[in-house]
């Protein structure tokens, strides 16, 4: 099975850059995608018209605000939409695919604001999706396609000491990262790729895709069940269309 998953930063705009022909290229079973800034009203019919696929969305109370998506090939057995906490889900940031030996969980993290004002709300969030998790796997194994809009370690983001204030490598934010993995879970491009360098989302300004200067912040994880399952999981960096780059896994 292979999956994508994509903080597409807006789905109309990246379908004018590309998004369908990146689709039907890739020719994933399933495609995740996050912040698609739409409603029911204006979400894409390009999407619509891949016959092949199966659409899911959670859409947020806001207008142009987050929001999340699935395409799936494969039909699941139930859909779960948010996490049953109205202050969360009327964000529209977690969508849930039951399917025969697994769950697949698209989330889209809060930020924590360049003020750290959102911060307690994004460890509440996270706090209550752990919970979710936990709940859920007590049923079967999870696969996880999220922005969790956290850099982990210092190796995923180029500049550490100069961000360790900031949002998204707050050390609040990391050791729940931290935690979070410890319950049972698998950061899967970390068992391929040890090294730092290695980015998914830069900055719109002073060039800093070109020169890689970016974050680490989506990730596949998988529960330590599946790792036996785990076949490829890749950063696919020259792909354009967002200021985040896709990320893709590769699972038996």
């Amino acid at each position: 099975m292979k999956i994508i998953s994509w903080n597409v930063a807006g789905i109309n705009a990246c379908i004018k850059k590309g998004l369908i022909e990146f689709i039907r290229k890739e020719n994933a079973d399933i495609y995740c995608f996050q912040e698609v800034k739409a409603s029911q009203e204006n979400f894409p019919e390009e999407l619509e018209n891949l016959g092949e696929y199966d659409r899911y969305n959670v859409f947020a109370d806001k207008k142009g605000y987050s929001g999340v998506s699935i395409l799936s090939r494969i039909k699941p057995l139930n859909v779960i939409k948010g996490l049953g906490k109205e202050d969360f889900d009327s964000e529209g940031r977690v969508l849930t695919l039951e399917f025969d030996k697994f769950y697949l969980i698209n989330v889209y993290f809060p930020h924590s604001n360049r003020k750290l004002i959102r911060l307690d709300f994004k460890l509440n969030f996270n706090k209550e999706f752990l919970e979710f998790c936990n709940q859920l796997e007590k049923n079967k194994p999870l696969v996880i396609a999220s922005d969790f809009n956290v850099a982990h370690q210092e190796i995923d983001l180029k500049n550490p000491k100069q961000n360790k204030k900031n949002a998204g490598f707050t050390t609040q934010e990391r050791e729940w990262f931290d935690a979070f993995l410890k319950q049972g879970f698998i950061d899967t491009f970390r068992e391929f790729v040890k090294d730092g360098g290695n980015y998914t989302w830069w900055a719109y300004r002073n060039n800093l895709r070109e020169r890689n200067v970016g974050w680490r912040i989506d990730y596949f994880i998988i529960s330590k069940k599946l790792k036996d399952n785990l076949i490829k999981s890749e950063i696919l960096k020259d792909v354009f269309g967002s200021d985040h780059c896709p990320i893709l896994l590769e699972i038996k």
